[in-house]
């Protein structure tokens, strides 16, 4: 029993079991570098999204709310805020010299759109390794261990002692390939929950700095948040009762 263990799987292991393990270690590396990067994008985005628009509303001017969003090209809103005032411009440039000319809104929704799509792309870049690797990882070691134990018996069977203690050694190495699998399969799976969960946070705080961006575009002014333009209309009702 001395002789059992990780190291005699290795060495007694022929090149499909050695080929299985390695396979393994790669997707676990791979799954592991993804999950740490994106983690890493993820809070940095968070942060960024973070009062982000609260301070891009709060400015005098267009360009100074742009300052507040910071100089990266890296920052989604930036990008997108960039994208509808050059939408905006090109426009209003380009609307003397065209005879039919696609509205306003739709320009900008296409526009605000296509920057929101290339944002999305980049934060799901990466997740389909930890999809692949979470869905084939535990057939990968159950191949390993089927391999293994196929060997494992066909030793025993040349040996010609069936006995006890020489099937469990071989068969239990066998089944730690079966453990690896699940090993590398599980992180990768609730990394991808995680990452696709924070993503949907983002997203969704985009969607709504576009839909900011888009009226304020069109109309010159900011979607009011829901219930300001009831008390306005309470506030007018009420004015006008009392002349």
């Amino acid at each position: 029993m001395q002789d059992l263990g990780l190291s005699h799987l290795w060495s007694q292991g022929d090149f499909v079991m050695r080929a299985t393990a390695i396979i393994l270690l790669i997707m676990s590396l791979l799954s592991w570098i993804v999950i740490l990067t994106k983690a890493w994008d993820l809070v940095r985005l968070k942060k960024m999204a973070h009062g982000a628009e609260k301070r891009f509303w709060h400015s005098d001017d267009f360009d100074h709310a742009l300052e507040t969003l910071g100089a990266s090209d890296a920052n989604p809103f930036r990008t997108l805020a960039i994208a509808g005032k050059e939408a905006a411009q090109h426009h209003r440039a380009s609307q003397p010299q065209l005879h039919d000319v696609m509205d306003i809104s739709d320009w900008l929704t296409r526009s605000l759109k296509s920057s929101i799509d290339d944002a999305v792309a980049h934060m799901q870049s990466g997740l389909a390794v930890l999809a692949s690797v979470g869905s084939t990882a535990p057939f990968v070691g159950l191949f390993g261990t089927v391999w293994g134990i196929y060997h494992a018996l066909i030793g025993i069977g040349a040996s010609g002692v069936p006995t006890i203690d020489k099937v469990a050694g071989p068969v239990g190495e066998a089944l730690i390939m079966t453990a690896f699998g699940l090993a590398v399969a599980i992180p990768a799976v609730l990394g991808y929950n995680a990452l696709t969960r924070g993503n949907k946070s983002v997203i969704s705080k985009l969607n709504r700095f576009a839909h900011d961006l888009h009226a304020y575009f069109v109309t010159g002014a900011r979607i009011r948040p829901v219930g300001t333009r009831a008390e306005d209309n309470a506030v007018r009702l009420a004015a006008a009762r009392q002349s």
